[in-house]
């Protein structure tokens, strides 16, 4: 049982200023992952393409000698690297896009449609958190924009929380908006 005098604070997210419109300034993984372009996948692929092709590339022009399996076993780790890498730079790609980082018109649209149709089925916007919302707080600060470090420190969002430094009304609006205009459609018919 919680303490009823006990207080719970919660600070306002800072926002970095972009040029387009700002969605989430901390979304879920799976959210990243369901909101990738298919550009963001070809780059990706090509990130992750690049380390072993150069390594191919080299031994085929100056051979490394190194013995019989010895480039198996760059290439293993190369193939490894190269795949965490342009997985990485995929997951960047769509994450920025919630920043407002890049634009983002598509993303806006996708996430005003999830989050209206989760106000009308009654459902939590951001999911259900096992967590007590102090936890939930430190969750969110701690990854909070956390991908424009991602060349120095990977780091993901895997809790849901409802701090994502937008105003959630505008999909309560919408839905009252959608809501009416169904309403109205079914009666007048």
């Amino acid at each position: 049982m919680s303490n009823p005098n006990t207080q719970t604070y919660s600070w306002p997210s800072k926002v970095v200023e972009s040029e387009f419109p700002l969605i989430d300034n901390d979304p879920h993984f799976t959210r990243v992952i369901r909101y990738a372009r298919t550009s963001d996948y070809v780059h990706g692929a090509t990130a992750a393409a690049a380390g072993p092709g150069a390594l191919w590339l080299m031994e085929r022009f100056a051979p490394s000698q190194a013995g019989k399996g010895g480039f198996a076993k760059a290439m293993r780790l190369t193939g490894f690297l190269g795949l965490a890498g342009g997985f990485l730079y995929y997951y960047q790609r769509s994450i920025l896009r919630f920043y407002g980082m890049s634009e983002n018109a598509r993303e806006i649209e996708m996430d005003m449609r999830e989050m209206v149709d989760k106000v009308k089925a009654g459902e939590p916007l951001y999911g259900v958190s096992k967590l007590s919302p102090a936890m939930q707080g430190v969750a969110a600060r701690q990854s909070r924009y956390s991908a424009l470090f991602f060349g120095v420190l990977p780091w993901f969002n895997f809790v849901n929380h409802n701090q994502h430094g937008v105003d959630t009304a505008k999909y309560y609006q919408q839905a009252e908006r959608e809501l009416e205009a169904e309403r109205l459609g079914k009666t007048s018919s």
